[in-house]
């Protein structure tokens, strides 16, 4: 860094970061940016912005798919976000799902150029990318002879690599030229280093405590209330949870089920509630802000979300922050480092109705347990998963990467 105890200049770039378009859309990226200003870097963010609607916008008919077009267009390309400035870098690109690891080269130009732009007024001396795919590809390609460190969030080992020998060889690529990467958990970073990683560090993304005694106030519902926040897609695991409230219908005739989040997913779940003959007890309350979705969430009485390839989970440590014992799946990089780091966490084994609901009624069935368990939760994440301690160590991974 430049001059002694100078904070960090750092141009951060990201595929997934909110926009007046999706407010929600990788929240988590902008709140990591929040946290390590706030911690003393100074940051600067460029999104890789697609003016392309994705291909289920072409399915929907000519008139979905100009309207996705109009909507892209419209994005303002410059935003203040919480006092971080936000440019929105557009590229075009063919179909996600037969290129998507080719991507960083479609980014590339319009990226190189907005990178330089910024070093007019901004002199970064590294660039932060979420994600290798197509950021860290971006970065690499715009030649800015600065130290680059890419955070990996589980797609670019799970889904990625996994998918295309192009997709391995990009991954490979950023992970090797990175002066550092950033593992959302240990078993990601464990996941990274066979993919070509060589300097790993872990920062745990964080949540925000609610008030101590949320848990105990009279905000929560009278019936008990279990809660999925998340897209709506099959390896979220939706349906389990569905199942499991049927099962537990004899046991817990008032048990209400609310669903935040949208996606594809849900016209299949809806079909699936209404077929088990519970569709009177499921809210389907669709995508909320962040701040409305975590409102939502905190009146519920337990999290459940038994979902795989979850490389870390946000939305597990938002829930336990509000006092609320979390379900997850074992087996899991990211809720198995959070089971292990305290209490308040129990993991089931993947696609086990019977055993999720027996987790679900031995909580609900005991209202001391249930509470103890809840405020064990919020201990958990008040000792390691704040977005003070995340952006802590993401600004000493800053000073590493520099050094």
């Amino acid at each position: 860094m430049s001059g002694t105890g100078a904070a960090p200049r750092v141009a951060i770039v990201a595929e997934f970061y909110p926009s007046r378009r999706d407010p929600v859309l990788g929240v988590w990226a902008h709140r990591q940016a929040i946290a390590a200003r706030d911690a003393g870097a100074e940051v600067r963010v460029l999104v890789l912005h697609r003016v392309v609607p994705p291909r289920a916008a072409f399915a929907a008919g000519p008139a979905e798919a100009a309207r996705q077009f109009a909507e892209r267009a419209r994005e303002p390309r410059h935003q203040v976000r919480d006092g971080i400035e936000v440019e929105y870098v557009p590229f075009a690109s063919p179909p996600r799902e037969r290129s998507y690891a080719r991507w960083g080269s479609w980014a590339a130009p319009s990226l190189a150029i907005a990178l330089r732009r910024m070093r007019r007024t901004f002199d970064f001396e590294l660039v932060h990318a979420h994600n290798a795919v197509p950021g860290g590809d971006a970065v690499l390609r715009a030649r800015l002879g600065v130290p680059l460190v890419v955070s990996v969030h589980g797609g670019d080992v799970l889904f990625t690599a996994r998918r295309s020998a192009a997709g391995a060889a990009a991954v490979r690529r950023v992970f090797s030229a990175a002066r550092l990467v950033l593992a959302n958990s240990h078993g990601t970073a464990e996941l990274a280093l066979a993919d070509g990683a060589h300097a790993m560090r872990v920062v745990h993304l964080g949540a925000d405590l609610a008030p101590a005694g949320w848990a105990r106030s009279s905000v929560r519902p009278p019936n008990p209330t279990i809660v999925t926040t998340g897209h709506l897609v099959a390896r979220k695991r939706h349906a389990d949870v569905l199942r499991a409230l049927a099962v537990l219908g004899a046991r817990h005739p008032t048990l209400r089920y609310t669903i935040i989040g949208a996606g594809p997913e849900r016209v299949p779940l809806e079909g699936l509630a209404v077929r088990l003959g519970i569709a009177d007890r499921v809210d389907f309350v669709g995508q909320l802000s962040h701040e409305a979705a975590l409102e939502r969430m905190r009146r519920c009485t337990l999290f459940v979300m038994p979902s795989t390839d979850e490389a870390f989970g946000v939305a597990y440590i938002e829930a336990m922050a509000a006092g609320l014992p979390a379900i997850g799946c074992r087996g899991e990089p990211g809720p198995e480092e959070i089971a292990a780091a305290g209490d308040g966490f129990v993991l089931v084994p993947p696609g086990d109705i019977e055993r999720l609901s027996q987790r679900i009624d031995e909580l609900l069935s005991d209202p001391h347990r249930l509470r103890e368990a809840g405020q064990r939760a919020r201990e958990s994440v008040s000792r390691s998963f704040t977005w003070e301690r995340c952006g802590e160590q993401t600004v000493a991974a800053y000073a590493e990467a520099v050094a």
